[in-house]
């Protein structure tokens, strides 16, 4: 099995990170908030799950051979109450989870915590220090706001699937939730500036986070440029409107190498290395503008120097002549590269059911407070009791809740 290749860890419950002593009480869904929440989780924050009855996260819906592989990743490091929102007391109890809270996540449709009485002018009047960060496809105001917003609408609209897909073909959105991802790191690093300010005047503040405005990020200077050309750029495939040579080249073998010489003196150390000196000084690619503008002459002329080798052979006269390149990779040759498992990109975490699991190591790397992983993926309302008595609940209040169905205190999971 490929996990036996990644570098075993244990979890270490009491490890301490940069966060410890910082309550986050998460009650989004799906991968942005989560993503969010993981950030903080890694680096020693106390995580609270608060998820919705019956069925919990959504993510744990999200499955691969009937496992649950994406919760079993963005859940670690976690604690989980399941809560039955609409039962009587529901809305008391999530108040005093609240009032030991330092950040609280949320990503329903703007409104809805509004409706639950939760708005954020009775979160400020009632937990001043509290950092609310709101979740959500579109943002809290604005025409859209009230839209479901999912990764995939936010995709298409922000333009990123506009310039994403082959020259002359259709439109491509991403096979992954990258405006949810991204959309989390931004989250989480909102969040840490809302801390410090809290460090600094006690107040704590709404960041609203939408996903749309961090997908457009990706896009830079896309608005510029379409001012000063009137045009808005064209899919180019795996080339780029900016930088030439830079694309993906097939070698004999039927691998593909990926190249960016983005900067003049990586372009001329390709030539050189692909035996093209000539190139340097004519005319025609003497400069990156130049290239950019014949970059199909470019990539005819590089991809033909490497579909005649091997990709052996290619990385390692690319290594030898300190070329920007690398190969592509799939999931299989990731775990047979020595550097993926020395650095310990991805680790191996122990597992009841799979015996270990690999998912990535927290990232940054921290030289004095890293992050680790204290604990794997709960199962749904397992840590329900254990929540409630750090709020101050009594456990005769915590047997009632169960009994009442306000929560699951994860028995039955």
């Amino acid at each position: 099995m490929a996990d036996r290749a990644w570098k075993p860890v244990d979890f270490t419950p009491d490890a301490k990170g940069p966060l410890s002593g910082i309550v986050v009480l998460d009650l989004s869904r799906l991968v942005a908030g989560n993503m969010t929440s993981l950030q903080m989780a890694d680096f020693g924050a106390e995580v609270i799950k608060v998820e919705p009855l019956p069925a919990g996260d959504p993510l744990r819906a999200w499955k691969q051979g009937g496992h649950a592989t994406f919760w079993k990743v963005y859940g670690r490091n976690k604690k989980s109450i399941a809560l039955d929102f609409r039962k009587e007391g529901a809305l008391d109890l999530l108040r005093r989870l609240i009032a030991r809270a330092d950040v609280m996540i949320e990503s329903f449709r703007p409104g809805t915590l509004e409706k639950m009485g939760l708005g954020p002018d009775v979160l400020k009047r009632e937990f001043p220090g509290l950092v609310l960060l709101r979740v959500s496809g579109f943002g809290q105001s604005g025409p859209y706001s009230p839209r479901p917003g999912f990764g995939t609408l936010v995709e298409g609209m922000s333009g990123f699937a506009h310039r994403n897909g082959e020259e002359g073909g259709d439109p491509l959105l991403p096979p992954l939730a990258l405006a949810d991802m991204i959309s989390g790191l931004y989250g989480a690093n909102a969040v840490m500036m809302a801390l410090r300010a809290r460090d600094r005047d006690g107040h704590g503040q709404v960041i609203d986070l939408s996903l749309l405005d961090a997908m457009v990020s990706v896009l830079g200077p896309e608005p510029l440029d379409y001012q000063i050309t009137g045009r808005p750029k064209q899919r180019v495939g795996n080339g780029s409107n900016t930088s030439s040579p830079r694309n993906v080249y097939k070698t004999s073998d039927g691998h593909f190498i990926a190249i960016s010489a983005s900067i003049q003196k990586t372009a001329e150390r390709l030539f050189r290395s692909i035996g093209r000196e000539d190139m340097i000084t004519d005319p025609r690619y003497a400069t990156n503008e130049q290239r950019v503008s014949r970059r199909h002459e470019v990539d005819a002329i590089v991809g033909g120097w490497i579909g005649a080798r091997s990709r052996a052979e290619v990385l390692e006269i690319f290594e030898k002549d300190g070329i920007t390149a690398a190969p592509l990779y799939d999931v299989a040759d990731i775990s047979a590269d020595r550097h993926f498992i020395e650095r310990g990109i991805y680790v191996a975490a122990p597992d009841e059911e799979h015996g270990s699991v690999p998912m990535h190591a927290p990232t940054p790397r921290l030289s004095e407070t890293p992050g680790t992983l204290r604990g794997p993926a709960p199962a749904l309302g397992a840590h329900s009791r254990e929540i409630l008595r750090a709020a101050a609940f009594s456990d005769a209040e915590v047997d009632g809740f169960v009994a009442a169905g306000v929560i699951n205190d994860g028995a039955d999971a």
